[in-house]
């Protein structure tokens, strides 16, 4: 696993003319290493792998990370980087700079000008998240065996939710479910969100009592090995309304378009697109204000990105979610969410939770 990691990122590191990279971002840190600690660096050169780690992790770091040296260090960042660096003769270290704060970059400014004046720091972006983005079969493994736990987790959520129960309680009972089931972590909070609160995308749930007839947004996810799944389904108690069951059609239309047409190929603008027309032409274009969908694997938002003016290409191998939704406020909401792969050039639904609105 990590070798032929590590070989592609020195290939990057070869194009983008760095001695060394500085990897911090802890998804990265544990895709390259295998290391699960919560704090640690990596140092990787076109020779060279090494995990530096403080005392608390060092025999954590020697079992997990075993295609790398590891580092005893002490200190902040600025403290042993300048003086390992120099010492192991890199001079251009690329470091990911949407990781290192501009603190800590001030101060490695402070002590490579002071004392290793030949030393450069090259702001660097995405290079081990491109690698990620394509996931190996091992992975996509894991992240079906995610799906599988989050499908199962709906399938909970219907026997359990009921008219005066509230969006905390069924919220609660899912996490519980979840973690019982073999879940490691919960990669985001539960979304329960009934009535106009499922016009909120991301509301937290509250104790507002669930009522009959209105719509109940649930957004949910597992962790199998490090690999996160996502899934919404939009539920109603009891008999439909006229606007529930218009925006409904529409916005499963939307998905059903978007995984019957999206491929290998498209960038996330002409992704998202698919869908979104759909959505637009049933005269809600301004109710669906969120992108089509996110990457998904370690982190549950990690690259693709599938919206407006994404430019993020599509290939196999990829995994990500569709989540096209319409909210209307005071009304409430609707979001239909799969997590899918790209295979052979299409797009193959990983969830088999079903999109029945109405129990």
């Amino acid at each position: 696993m990590g070798v032929s990691r590590l070989q592609k990122l020195r290939q990057s590191l070869i194009h983008q003319d760095l001695d060394v990279l500085l990897v911090s971002q802890p998804e990265n840190r544990h895709y390259l290493s295998g290391f699960a600690g919560s704090t640690g660096w990596l140092l990787i050169s076109a020779s060279n792998a090494f995990l530096a780690v403080d005392f608390r992790y060092v025999e954590q770091a020697k079992s997990e990370a075993l295609d790398f040296e590891v580092v005893h260090i002490k200190g902040e960042l600025a403290d042993w980087l300048p003086q390992l660096a120099s010492e192991l003769g890199f001079k251009k270290i690329g470091f990911e700079a949407d990781q290192v704060s501009f603190a800590a970059y001030h101060q490695l400014c402070k002590a490579t000008s002071t004392t290793h004046q030949q030393l450069r720091l090259i702001p660097t972006t995405g290079l081990v998240e491109s690698l990620r983005a394509i996931k190996e079969t091992e992975e996509l493994e894991f992240i079906i065996e995610a799906v599988e736990l989050a499908d199962a987790a709906f399938e909970y959520a219907k026997s359990v939710i009921h008219p005066g129960a509230t969006e905390k309680e069924i919220a609660w009972e899912l996490e519980k479910f979840l973690r019982e089931k073999g879940s490691e972590t919960i990669p985001f909070d539960i979304i329960v969100a009934s009535g106009p609160n499922s016009a909120l995308p991301h509301v937290r749930p509250s104790e507002r009592a669930i009522l009959k007839g209105e719509p109940v947004v649930i957004d949910l996810g597992a962790r199998v090995n490090g690999y996160c799944s996502d899934l919404s389904r939009t539920l109603c108690l009891g008999e439909e309304s006229k606007t529930f069951s218009k925006i409904y059609d529409i916005v499963l239309g939307a998905q059903l378009t978007a995984l019957a047409t999206i491929g290998a190929g498209m960038n996330g603008d002409q992704a998202d697109r698919l869908a979104r027309i759909v959505i637009d032409q049933a005269g809600y274009s301004e109710a669906f204000g969120h992108g089509l969908g996110h990457g998904i694997g370690l982190e549950a938002h990690e690259s693709p990105r599938l919206g407006p003016n994404s430019s993020d290409l599509l290939t196999n191998g990829m995994v990500f979610t569709i989540e096209p939704g319409i909210y209307v406020t005071s009304w409430g909401g609707v979001r239909i969410e799969d997590t899918v792969v790209i295979e052979n050039g299409k797009v193959k639904a990983l969830a088999r939770a079903k999109k029945a609105a109405n129990i």
